[in-house]
């Protein structure tokens, strides 16, 4: 599988209703977020292993994934002395 970070963001108005969206949604998810909110950036933020974007994305509530960015992450080896982007 491969890992991905999950940026779900949400607005100051939307935060104690994404909160409980989460916690109702999967509550043991809710624990693996990592949120913002108390630094003024609304957002909720999860490295997961998944499948393909799609799947994770199914870690955010419905009501959120519309604005929800998921990004593949790579670890590039500093030991090898390879060029990742011109194989």
């Amino acid at each position: 599988m491969d890992r991905y970070i999950v940026i779900s963001q949400h607005t100051s108005e939307e935060c104690k209703m994404a909160v409980k969206q989460f916690r109702k949604y999967n509550s043991g998810f809710l624990t693996h977020f990592e949120w913002g909110c108390m630094d003024n950036d609304h957002t909720a933020y999860v490295i997961i292993e998944a499948e393909s974007h799609e799947n994770a994305r199914m870690a955010v509530p419905p009501v959120f994934r519309e604005k929800t960015r998921v990004v593949k992450l790579t670890y590039f080896d500093p030991m090898k002395t390879e060029d990742p982007f011109h194989k």
